[in-house]
């Protein structure tokens, strides 16, 4: 097999051992013309259609017969979903109506400042309308704040009742009065926020939700992603728990930048405008003197915690503003008059230094913050996938890359602020270590993790193997903790998964006992995961193997090489995946016969978040040149492209940058979301053959029962009398349509399948 030796996304190269195995048997029994109409019809989703045509079948020939079960099943189905929808929709018109009533007694409260009653929105909490705390039972909001409703009790409702609305009544919910009231009283509020330099709260009670509401108005995506911006600007200036600003910027000089422009004029999948790259630098720049006009410096080595949270920790001089700005603005029409000739690497570089020296007139920030965003926003014009990789970055970057770390080997999430355990890795240390999922951990080496976020936490977790961690934890039923120490080792997370685990922490795969259809999860596509789901599914077949669901929904990516691995486990020969650069010759990966899994259905599950290697596996095993399997699920992330390191840039950097497209085996090409979207397209990424589409409440509600099934602790539990949960298989499969719909799909594959 040929190997490509660059990769997608961010993980590893893995050369799956070949192997063999036997064919399935194969049933004698015909199959019409009609019946092959009818599963296809199926596949599309076309139930209905089904149906039809399976009924003009003779009605003693059980294939039909078989359909129309199937159809059955799914008109049940869907008759659930449209009426769960629909209770669902009128609760949140109903929540609605009575935040209006809610508003309108605020009101009223308002204007007669005697009222001692609290207002419910606000009810016993202490919290104001914001959710922010206020003083209880007062009608005005603090000094300076905006007084508006509870919009994170609001928003939430709104979204939801469109997310939950029928075509035909999603429109209809954005032009409810109290909706419009509602979103006219959040855009005043965030320019009220913004004016102040809080960013994220403006992100946070308005244009987070408005781009969300409106996904085809640009200006609100566009005022959310400026409002990104800043925000990242004023965090990059602060100090967290874990790494100060000094840490951040080490080792960053301007050689870096210049050196990454000599290596994506060389490597880069497309030519591209410096011109381009110089005008997102620029805003940024202009960005960055708004976000220190709004700052204060504060010294890190003499404010108190918890103060002056807001506050950034590195010198300037606020009075150099205003000339910064205007030295910035004239840069600007001294370079990028020309809207149609490009500057070029001499021009962009001279200006760039120049944006330097600018700096350090005026302002005098450390050089390493506007080499770092002036960097940062040039290559973003590039595409969401280029970006330099600050020496201070590299490590955990290259973590990512290959899924492997070293560790204690335990899942954590941030849950109203307390840092807990929710799942242990088999045989790390942690599942040793009398840690267990469901413990709080209060303290890391003596530090509390109250104000940590979780990548926070993980950095201190994690370190060099053979050195120890102390963890101070606690059961969520008991009051006082106890204090574990932990060696930490190698630690490799597993990426196969079924649907739930046994009493013993096995996983189980089948989702029908009946007609033996096995589902398997690919959390990434990792140096292991080839050989990890050979293995899975060789175990399925020999426990009679009929079926097959593949779960990438959620799965984000991993190394082309295992992408390419895992389609040839079901393709006996031909190109699967193609690449093609700028420069060089293209490359490409051909499938080989020994090792080819039996030829059963296979149904492939996809959603917006399966992007990368997950779209090269699903797009290349139902690519009309194998047709090897049935899409379910929602349209792609649209990823179509391929990334590579390069250390070029020196001093402890690196280069991830876009160096080819990638094509299936028919020799499409997966087209990229970000280039579809600057052209006001919307056809990118891999497209299901049925398309099902769940809202983001069922969604998460599928999520969690996942969460709780995935679960593995130690074996103390039963112990502390804590018991996990659970969730039989009916459980799971209520709450998940989407994997419903792929049995069925898969079951009416199989009569048309010739398995016995």
């Amino acid at each position: 097999m040929k190997k490509i030796i660059s990769f997608v996304f961010v993980l590893q190269l893995a050369i799956l051992p070949a192997f063999s195995m036997s064919r399935a048997e194969k049933a004698t029994a015909p199959v019409s013309p009609e019946i092959k109409q009818s599963v296809s019809q199926i596949c599309e989703g076309n139930f209905i259609a089904a149906g039809e045509i399976a009924k003009k079948v003779n009605g003693e020939n059980s294939q039909a017969s078989k359909i129309l079960a199937i159809v059955e099943d799914y008109n049940k189905l869907d008759k659930t979903i449209k009426e769960k929808r629909e209770k669902a929709y009128q609760e949140l018109i109903a929540q609605l109506k009575k935040f209006e009533a809610e508003e309108e007694a605020y009101e009223l409260s308002k204007k007669n400042p005697k009222t001692e009653e609290t207002p419910k929105n606000e009810k016993s909490n202490g919290k104001g309308l914001f959710g922010k705390k206020s003083e209880p039972n007062s009608v005005s909001a603090e000094p300076n704040e905006p007084n508006e409703p509870n919009l994170l009790e609001v928003f939430p409702v709104i979204v939801k009742a469109r997310d939950y609305a029928t075509e035909s009544e999603k429109a209809s919910v954005l032009e409810i009065p109290y909706v419009k009231k509602t979103i006219e009283r959040a855009k005043k509020a965030a320019a009220e926020y913004q004016s102040k330099g809080d960013y994220l709260d403006a992100l946070l009670f308005c244009y987070s939700w408005l781009a969300a509401l409106y996904e085809d108005d640009k200006s609100y995506t566009e005022i959310k992603e400026q409002l990104e911006d800043k925000a990242i600007i004023k965090g990059s200036m602060q100090d967290s728990p874990c790494e100060s600003t000094k840490d951040r910027y080490e080792r960053i000089n301007p050689e870096i930048l210049v050196r990454t422009l000599d290596m994506l004029e060389y490597g880069y999948v497309e030519p591209f405008r410096l011109s381009d790259m110089a005008e997102k630098a620029f805003k940024r720049m202009n960005y960055l003197a708004e976000v220190l006009s709004t700052s204060e410096y504060a010294d890190p080595a003499k404010s108190e915690p918890n103060k002056n949270k807001d506050a950034i920790t590195f010198k300037f001089e606020k009075d150099g503003i205003p000339k910064f700005i205007v030295g910035i603005n004239d840069l600007n029409k001294a370079y990028l008059s020309d809207p149609v000739v490009s500057i070029s690497k001499d021009q962009y570089v001279k200006m760039f230094k120049s944006v330097l020296a600018l700096n350090a007139s005026t302002i005098k920030l450390p050089e390493q913050i506007v080499i770092w965003h002036f960097g940062d926003a040039s290559l973003n014009s590039l595409d969401p996938h280029t970006t330099v990789i600050w020496p201070r970055q590299v490590e955990d970057f290259e973590k990512s890359m290959t899924n492997e770390f070293t560790g204690i080997g335990v899942e954590i999430s941030k849950d109203n602020g307390l840092l807990k355990a929710v799942s242990l890795v088999p045989g790390a240390p942690a599942y040793f270590s009398g840690i267990d999922a469901g413990d709080i951990i209060e303290q890391v080496n003596g530090e509390s993790t109250k104000d940590m976020t979780i990548t926070c936490a993980v950095s201190k977790i994690t370190g060099p193997a053979g050195t120890k961690v102390k963890l101070m934890v606690r059961r969520p039923d008991q009051e006082k903790g106890r204090e574990i120490e932990i060696t930490r080792a190698k630690i490799v997370v597993p990426t196969i998964r079924g649907w739930s685990r046994d009493e013993n922490g096995n996983w189980l795969y089948f989702v029908d006992e009946t007609e033996k259809i096995g589902y398997v999860r690919i959390t990434q596509f990792s140096a292991t995961t080839a050989a990890d789901l050979n293995k899975a599914i060789t175990q399925l077949e020999g426990q009679g193997l009929r079926a097959l669901v593949l779960d990438l929904r959620f799965n984000t990516g991993g190394y082309l090489q295992s992408a390419a691995d895992i389609t040839d486990l079901f393709v006996e020969k031909g190109v699967m995946v193609s690449t093609q650069p700028r420069v060089g010759l293209p490359t490409w990966e051909t499938a080989e016969k020994k090792g080819t899994h039996p030829n059963y259905p296979l149904v492939i599950l996809i959603n917006s978040s399966s992007a990368s290697a997950s779209e090269i596996v699903s797009g290349a095993l139902s690519d009309k040149a194998y047709a090897r399997a049935t899409l379910v699920g929602e349209q792609s992330y649209g990823k179509g492209s391929v990334q590579t390191i390069s250390d070029y840039p020196g001093s402890g950097a690196q280069l991830k940058y876009t160096m080819a497209y990638y094509h299936l085996p028919s020799g499409q090409r997966v087209n990229d979301r970000w280039a579809q979207q600057k052209q006001n397209k919307k056809d990118w990424g891999v497209m299901p053959n049925l398309k099902f589409a769940m809202t983001t409440e069922e969604m998460k509600n599928m999520l969690e029962i996942e969460r709780d099934n995935d679960v593995l602790a130690a074996a103390d539990h039963k112990e502390n009398g804590t018991k996990l949960k659970r969730h039989n298989l009916q459980e799971t499969l209520s709450s998940d349509y989407q994997l419903d719909m792929a049995i069925l799909v898969a079951k009416a594959k199989l009569i048309i399948s010739g398995l016995k």
